[in-house]
């Protein structure tokens, strides 16, 4: 029976992670861990649990050679807890060498949930007060105002047929053209910085529900790539897609042993590695756009304080980075928690933090040492702590932690242009 396509606009969506793996042909990202010189918090937690083709962006950043970090956020309410892992792990990349790009998707925002531009632009900003709170360096954009952009969707149209958005989305006749359109300018989105600055491997870290746009923009990239460049027994083949006779002679005369026949170039002799390199080169020199096929990772949600995915639709769900305090602990002291149905049942057989809400509140934001959050599971599991003492002091973290957040997305707002 075919799957239904994943959506990544539902609010309220559970994902099955290992189905989604098997399915749709994600891996799994621990086996890469030996090849990061620096492990960060939310890989070695199991809050990024999957990968496609990052062992690119691994060797980039060991290497430090160049490599792009991409993300975007829908502007359709305020910010909140939910949205800064996402902010943690492009910051991160950054700091590996990363070239930083985050896009306000306000084009989405508009035509899928029918936000008025003023309000995007509002709430565009607090995202990129948070990114600024979180020391991002890098560049920002609305798609609305990024002209390059809307130039690049346009181009990356041309490779994406109505069928093809119907298998991965489950669109129907009754879609709205803005919504396929926003589609497009996502995939222009991941594609952008190999165009703004140069290609190299880019890194988009997502939510699970968010492949779809992942798997449709590796299939474009591939598709507007003037050549393949395949490793053959014994010898590098150089394929023509739709490249100038002239693109597929220069290639030839940049490799002595090469033999050019109709269509490709047979290279002996030669690394691939260097050959694709090369053939990038000659790509560009012909108005190419010679895109890496980009590169994504996978984070679990955070679950909502009241369950399931943590949604701005519900507002019992979430924290937000604009609550009064009262409301904050309110929300905290009545989140789902891991415990057991009686206090003697509690000391007797201990808490499930894994179902815990605020278990894993603290394990992706407010616990950053490994050995504290390792005490508070510990005395969860063994029945040492109770949830009510453990919802207060998960309550004392939360409330200091956004008084120190909040304080720095107001400085960082004052220098905000939109």
């Amino acid at each position: 029976m075919q799957e239904m396509p994943i959506n990544p606009w539902s609010n309220n969506q559970s994902v099955d992670v290992e189905k989604l793996f098997s399915d749709f042909g994600i891996e799994p990202i621990a086996p890469l861990i030996p090849e990061l010189p620096i492990v960060p918090y939310f890989i070695r937690r199991g809050i990024v649990v999957g990968h496609r083709d990052y062992r690119q962006i691994a060797s980039a950043i060991r290497n430090c050679t160049p490599f792009h970090v991409l993300t975007g956020f829908m502007p359709s309410g305020h910010p909140h807890l939910g949205h800064l892992m996402v902010m943690k792990e492009v910051v991160w990349h950054v700091e590996q060498g990363g070239n930083g790009y985050v896009t306000i998707a306000d084009r989405e925002a508009h035509a899928v949930r029918g936000i008025s531009w003023e309000k995007c632009r509002d709430f565009g900003r607090e995202y990129l007060a948070c990114l600024s709170a979180l020391d991002f360096v890098g560049q920002t954009y609305f798609q609305s105002k990024n002209e390059r952009l809307k130039d690049l969707a346009f181009e990356a149209a041309t490779k994406v047929n109505f069928s093809e958005l119907t298998a991965i989305y489950g669109f129907s006749p009754e879609t709205d053209l803005a919504h396929a359109d926003s589609v497009i300018m996502q995939v222009a989105d991941i594609l952008y910085p190999q165009i703004d600055r140069e290609p190299a491997p880019t890194i988009v870290p997502v939510g699970i529900d968010q492949d779809p746009h992942i798997r449709l923009t590796r299939g474009v990239a591939h598709k507007l790539r003037m050549f393949t460049v395949e490793e053959r027994h014994g010898y590098i083949s150089v394929r023509s897609k739709n490249a100038p006779e002239q693109a597929l002679d220069d290639v030839k005369a940049a490799f002595p042993h090469a033999k050019k026949y109709e269509g490709h170039v047979d290279i002996k002799g030669a690394q691939c590695a260097d050959v694709a390199t090369k053939v990038r080169e000659v790509e560009r020199a012909h108005g190419g756009f010679a895109f890496y096929t980009p590169s994504s990772t996978y984070h679990i949600f955070m679950p909502g304080l009241t369950g399931g995915k943590m949604s701005s639709s519900i507002p019992e769900s979430i924290i937000s980075f604009y609550e009064p305090e009262a409301i904050v602990r309110k929300k905290v002291m009545s989140g789902i928690t891991g415990g057991r149905m009686t206090l003697e049942e509690q000391k007797r057989l201990g808490g499930e933090p894994d179902k815990c809400s605020l278990y894993l509140l603290n394990l992706f934001h407010m616990v950053t040492d490994d050995a504290e959050l390792g005490e508070i599971r510990r005395k969860c599991v063994s029945g040492e702590i109770m949830c009510g003492n453990c919802k207060k002091e998960t309550a004392d973290r939360v409330v200091a932690f956004l008084k120190d957040f909040k304080e720095k997305m107001d400085a960082a707002a004052e220098n905000i242009e939109v």
